[in-house]
């Protein structure tokens, strides 16, 4: 029996959804401003979701960090904030219905194992039918997609061997996946758009078939370009990027919006980054988007 989730709906509901591991960086910036616009434009929801499943990775006080920059920047969210670790309950119900169909199984391997035999997962676990306290916890991927059209950057193949490959949905430690997390929050949100960076473009048939497996219908997903320091270096917490407050509001906004298609006149390159965002709302076009995954920038390194 399936569990009881939001019903979908026909309107616009896009999300931010950061990790609490410290404050806002440009390339967070980027995927915020992208998604807003993308829901906001048509009259649509924006969410926003704390991602702390990670609890070895939360900064105390980052959320409330994160909330002020998006603030600051006008960009602001509709209803009340989900956290993921208050939802600790709604992933340990999946889990277990995920167990009663069969499509999980116990998993004994190491990362190290994994990493010794060529970085993959290979899926030697599948038959073995483990149980015990010191297992992680792996869906069975057979019939996954490979291809989809993404909102943003097209028609999309991802590797069949990285798309197939059984992942974990929770950790030996007992700590839930983003995979699973992201997937169900998605849901129970009514997500009809996940508007992100490029670097999560390769998770997508996962999250898909993931959707499909709980009886869901899987939101549209656009994947914007990714903002690097260097060919393949992209702008993240664990690379130190720079907080954005180091960088006048006006000018990280004014870089995000040209970045995403949009130079702002001359007039307006100084102005309030609320005002920036507010012009943004009119004039910005999703077609205007650079056609890659990744853009080059040397500003806030």
């Amino acid at each position: 029996m399936l569990i009881a989730h939001r019903q979908p709906t026909a309107k616009v509901v896009g999300r931010f959804a950061p990790s609490p591991s410290g404050p806002l960086h440009f390339g967070s910036l980027l995927a915020a401003v992208g998604s807003y616009l993308f829901a906001k434009q048509r009259a649509g929801e924006w969410l926003l979701r704390i991602e702390d499943i990670d609890t070895p990775r939360v900064s105390q006080g980052a959320d409330s960090l994160i909330m002020h920059t998006l603030e600051q920047y006008g960009l602001l969210w509709d209803g009340a904030v989900m956290y993921q670790s208050q939802r600790i309950g709604r992933y340990k119900a999946i889990l277990e219905q995920l167990q009663q169909q069969q499509l999980v199984y116990g998993c004994q391997c190491s990362r190290k194992q994994i990493n010794q035999a060529g970085g993959l997962y290979s899926g030697s676990c599948a038959k073995l039918q483990l149980s015990g306290s010191k297992l992680s916890w792996r869906l069975r991927t057979k019939g996954v997609a490979t291809d989809f059209a993404d909102l943003l950057l097209g028609q999309q193949h991802i590797d069949t061997a990285l798309a197939r490959e059984d992942y974990i949905v929770q950790r030996r430690d007992g700590l839930f996946s983003y995979q699973l997390a992201v997937v169900v929050d998605d849901w129970d949100q009514g997500i009809s758009e996940v508007i992100r960076g490029a670097d999560l473009l390769s998770m997508t048939p996962r999250q898909q078939h993931l959707f499909t497996l709980l009886g869901a219908k899987p939101p549209a997903y656009g994947h914007l370009p990714l903002a690097v320091s260097a060919p393949g270096q992209k702008l993240s917490k664990q690379n130190h990027a720079r907080a954005l407050s180091h960088w006048p509001q006006s000018y990280t906004m004014a870089r995000a919006l040209e970045i995403l298609g949009l130079p702002l006149p001359l007039p307006l390159q100084h102005a309030p980054a609320a005002e920036q965002l507010t012009y943004a709302l009119i004039h910005w076009r999703p077609a205007n988007i650079p056609a890659s995954s990744e853009v080059l920038t040397t500003d806030f390194v």
